[in-house]
C-alpha cells in the first residue's frame, strides 16, 4: 500500500463520503472511486461497506486502521521535521482563527508581513472548526481556550474584553430584566458561550430575534437596530454605528491562545510571523 493509498482510505473512513474525501484531498469524486476500488482489488478486501446513507469500514477496514494512521503520523512527521528546518523567507503559512479575529486583528499584522516578506503567502482559514496541527491542517492556530495536544508548543496571546452594544439612536433596555428589549447573540451549538449565558442572565425577558455564529454578522445585524448585542470591543470600536450600553456588569472576557507544531519551530517564516504577531497583539 503506498501512502498515497493510505491517504484516500483515510479520508473516506473519516468523511463517510466520496464527495466529502474528495473534497478534503482536492480530487473529483469519480477520482476517488476508481481509487478506491484499486486499493480494495490490490489488498484483496472489502474495506467498507456502500451504504445508502454512505461509507462503514468492514471488520477487514477497522483492523487496518490503526495501522493506517500510523503510517500517516510518521508521513506527517517526516513532512514537518523537513519544513521545520525551513531558514528562507519563502513558501506557504497557513493560518487558522475565528472569522472576526482573523479579520479585526490579524488582517493588520499579516499584511505588515506580507510588505516585509513578498515571497511568503499567508492563507487564512477562519472557521469554526478546529484544524489539526498534528495533520498540517494549519501550520498556526489562534483559538480562545488552551491547547491539549501534547506537541504543540502555545502561549497565551492576549485577553479579549466584551461589551453589551446597540445601535446609535437606538433605546436602551426598556426593563431592568429586558423586558421589551430584542438581542442578537449565538447560535444554538455556542449557546454555552460565557457571553451568551451572561446575556441571558442580565436581561432573562429580552427576546431572541437573531442568533449567528459569526460576530461580524451579529455587528452588522446590531448597526441596523436589530437588537442588542455582546461583541468583542476591538471589532465593536471599529464600527461608528455602535454605541456601549452600561448594565453596570461587563461581559465575561476571553483569552486567546496561539499555538504551532513543535517540529514547526525552527521554520524562520513562522518564527518571524508569530513573533510580530506577539509585538502587536499580546497583552
Amino acid at each position: 500500500m503506498e501512502w498515497s493509498d493510505v491517504r484516500v482510505f483515510l479520508a473516506i473512513a473519516r468523511e463517510g463520503t466520496l464527495g466529502a474525501a474528495a473534497r478534503k484531498l482536492g480530487q473529483t469524486q469519480p477520482t476517488m472511486g476508481r481509487r478506491l476500488n484499486v486499493l480494495e482489488e490490490s489488498v484483496g478486501q472489502k474495506l467498507f461497506q456502500r451504504t445508502s446513507e454512505g461509507f462503514v469500514l468492514t471488520d477487514e477496514g477497522s483492523s487496518v486502521l490503526v495501522h493506517a494512521e500510523r503510517i500517516e503520523e510518521e508521513a506527517l512527521a517526516f513532512q514537518r521535521q523537513l519544513a521545520g528546518q525551513g531558514q528562507r523567507l519563502e513558501g506557504m503559512l497557513r493560518i487558522t482563527s475565528s472569522d472576526w479575529f482573523g479579520t479585526h486583528l490579524l488582517t493588520p499584522v499579516f499584511a505588515e508581513y506580507a510588505r516585509a516578506n513578498p515571497n511568503v503567502t499567508i492563507e487564512l482559514l477562519t472557521d469554526a472548526r478546529f484544524y489539526s496541527l498534528s495533520r498540517r491542517e494549519a501550520d498556526m492556530a489562534f483559538r480562545i481556550r488552551p491547547f491539549d495536544e501534547p506537541d504543540v508548543v502555545s502561549r497565551k496571546l492576549m485577553r479579549i474584553r466584551y461589551g453589551l452594544y446597540m445601535a446609535k439612536g437606538a433605546d436602551h433596555p426598556k426593563a431592568g430584566d429586558g423586558t421589551g428589549s430584542t438581542l442578537v447573540t449565538m447560535d444554538t451549538a455556542f449557546s454555552a458561550m460565557p457571553d451568551a449565558g451572561w446575556l441571558k442572565r442580565m436581561l432573562p425577558n429580552a427576546t431572541v430575534t437573531f442568533r449567528s455564529n459569526n460576530r461580524d454578522v451579529q455587528a452588522q445585524l446590531c448597526t441596523h437596530g436589530a437588537g442588542l448585542a455582546v461583541l468583542p470591543i476591538p471589532l465593536a470600536s471599529s464600527l461608528d454605528s455602535l454605541a456601549l450600553v452600561d448594565l453596570g456588569e461587563e461581559p465575561p472576557s476571553r483569552d486567546t491562545w496561539v499555538g504551532y507544531h513543535r517540529d514547526l519551530r525552527g521554520l524562520k517564516r513562522l518564527r518571524v510571523l508569530l513573533d510580530m504577531v506577539v509585538e502587536r497583539l499580546a497583552n
